[in-house]
């Protein structure tokens, strides 16, 4: 298989991993950070904002896994690489949004536990 495949199979997972917490913010109402706010990635975007913005990600993912090569949710290794998209980005959104909505780093759980 051509290694582009791959590379698209990892960023559509990260595409739909970014899709989810923007369209679930979205739907129930709540303003969400998105590249769109001020500053941008910090501030709080409308939960309409969220919605489209989730929906487009949601749309880039699709296109690179559905789009892109053979897909094949029967391969393991298609659906290993588009795991660690998934994970990757959700690692590194729970960290950044983790700032903002009280979740744990290593750092803040050491500082609460004094």
């Amino acid at each position: 298989m051509n290694w582009a495949n791959y590379i698209s199979y990892f960023f559509g997972g990260a595409f739909l991993a970014n899709a989810i917490p923007h369209i679930v913010s979205g739907m129930t109402g709540r303003p969400f950070q998105s590249p769109f706010a001020k500053p941008p990635g910090q501030g709080l975007s409308s939960s309409t904002v969220n919605v489209l913005w989730g929906v487009l990600n949601f749309a880039f993912s699709y296109v690179l896994i559905c789009q892109v090569g053979e897909f094949s949710l029967r391969s393991t290794t298609h659906v290993a690489v588009l795991g660690l998209g998934f994970l990757l980005m959700g690692l590194m959104s729970a960290r950044n949004f983790g700032r903002f909505h009280g979740g744990n780093s290593p750092k803040d759980s050491n500082a609460r536990s004094r």
